[in-house]
């Protein structure tokens, strides 16, 4: 009886790791093809292609092909926040200032753009349409990113870092657009540029702006 419970457990533990794999080449293939040919003209069938399995999987990890880019979406942002939040904590960790956080989270923002240029491509595509099904977890998801940054501003606020007169919401949306504006343009546009001179120009411009 415990034998077989073991190999159970083992199976199911098991399912789980290859189920993760799974999505994750779902939502690659998913990301590389809707930055190529626009959501509307990318079809499950491609996807699945893309992604190197049968259409049915698609459809069993994912209702519709709507819902695959919703959770695209989500899966995405919540990384990038997460990395932001990580660089954040160990700045301040090692003695650094909140300023010191927010700089480093630029470079952690740039990093992570740079590893996921198409993915950063559509969200910010996807910020000027009002007409999508996923809109309010578009939304959502902003708002975690967003409040990473905002917690941060707001400490250096609490700890005289910065003035009492910061619009810190403001603010946070403009650090993020301006990291993720500059990235797209970086590259599109610069991409010779190295991410240490696109890390060393914004940080001017933060230090030079928001830290004085």
């Amino acid at each position: 009886m415990s034998t077989r419970s073991g190999n159970g457990g083992g199976a199911i533990s098991g399912a789980a790791p290859r189920r993760a794999s799974t999505r994750r080449r779902l939502f690659d293939a998913a990301v590389t093809l809707i930055a190529e040919q626009g959501f509307s003209a990318t079809t499950v069938e491609e996807i699945a292609e893309r992604a190197g399995v049968a259409k049915g999987t698609v459809y069993y990890n994912f209702s519709s092909k709507n819902v695959l880019y919703e959770e695209l979406l989500r899966d995405g942002i919540d990384l990038l926040a997460a990395s932001l939040r990580t660089a954040a904590d160990r700045t301040v960790a090692r003695g650094g200032t909140r300023v010191d956080a927010l700089d480093a989270m630029i470079r952690a923002g740039l990093d992570f753009i740079a590893g996921s240029p198409a993915l950063t491509q559509l969200y910010v595509a996807e910020l000027w349409r009002t007409n999508r099904t996923w809109r309010a977890t578009l939304t959502s998801v902003r708002g975690r990113a967003l409040a990473v940054v905002e917690s941060v501003l707001a400490d250096a606020v609490r700890a005289g870092e910065l003035s009492d007169e910061l619009d810190v919401p403001l603010t946070s949306s403009a650090l993020l657009g301006m990291v993720l504006v500059a990235a797209l343009d970086w590259q599109s546009f610069q991409p010779d540029r190295s991410v240490e001179e696109v890390h060393a120009a914004l940080s001017q411009l933060v230090q030079g702006r928001v830290g004085a």
